[in-house]
């Protein structure tokens, strides 16, 4: 039983509930009983640790199980599960440079996402996974699709989308397709085999930036959608 905040151990787990921590480490915390017994029927990630409370039962044979107080437990369940959180080696997340990205060649239509909300993050990578995107980049402005927000509004789909690690939204090349503002309405837009769909930053889209291929979702009443449900109705006109 962990009960002192001075325990290494301790400060390991709580610093995954940071970008920093989990850029630090490789790990990552699966919070939620729903989201721990679903992940347990079919392993897709090696499990390093079991962290529970005083009193908790282990859920994963392989895990090394570690007890923590209820003060320090409450601490690492930042979204309050109050159920048994699995520590999980991070897949592997290939990172592209600048470089790269002026040959890159999709397969299929992917999606660039520079969201810096976990929780639309997590939302977003959700749908692309309903909608079966291939691969999902996330531009330097994005949060850490890793962060517990994020794994729990992604309902696990964190754990079986694959995803790199891009550039800064603005040096992503001029073929990109922009869902954007102004552009060809969705309807007309005839899209490619092999492309990159590109979202704007929440609140600021592309700033000065401008793209070849500009598509929009035209509305009635209201000047623009949210990130996720704009990016969702793209992806499914293009399924």
């Amino acid at each position: 039983m962990i009960e002192s905040a001075q325990n290494d151990t301790y400060k390991k787990l709580l610093s995954l509930t940071t970008a920093k921590g989990l850029k630090a480490h490789g790990l990552f915390l699966l919070p939620g009983e729903k989201l721990v017994r679903e992940f347990l029927r079919a392993p897709c990630l090696p499990v390093v640790y079991e962290i529970m409370p005083p009193g908790g039962a282990p859920v994963a044979s392989s895990a090394a199980p570690i007890y923590l107080s209820r003060a320090l437990f409450d601490d690492i369940d930042v979204l309050g599960t109050h159920f048994n959180i699995l520590v999980l080696e991070q897949p592997p997340m290939p990172i592209l440079s600048d470089e790269d990205m002026k040959n890159y060649a999709p397969a299929g239509i992917e999606l660039a996402i520079p969201v810096g909300d976990p929780a639309n993050l997590g939302a977003l990578i959700r749908s692309c996974e309903a909608f079966a995107v291939p691969r999902v980049i996330l531009t330097r402005e994005a949060a850490h699709p890793f962060l517990p927000k994020s794994v729990k509004a992604s309902a696990g789909s964190v754990l079986r989308v694959p995803m790199a690690r891009g550039p800064a939204l603005g040096d992503f090349p001029d073929t990109a397709i922009a869902l954007d503002i102004a552009g060809t309405p969705i309807d007309d837009f005839v899209w490619p085999a092999n492309g990159m769909l590109l979202i704007g930053e929440e609140g600021q889209g592309f700033g000065c930036r401008q793209f070849g291929k500009r598509v929009t979702i035209p509305t009635k009443g209201v000047e623009s959608l949210n990130v996720v449900v704009a990016a969702s109705i793209a992806l499914s006109r293009i399924r």
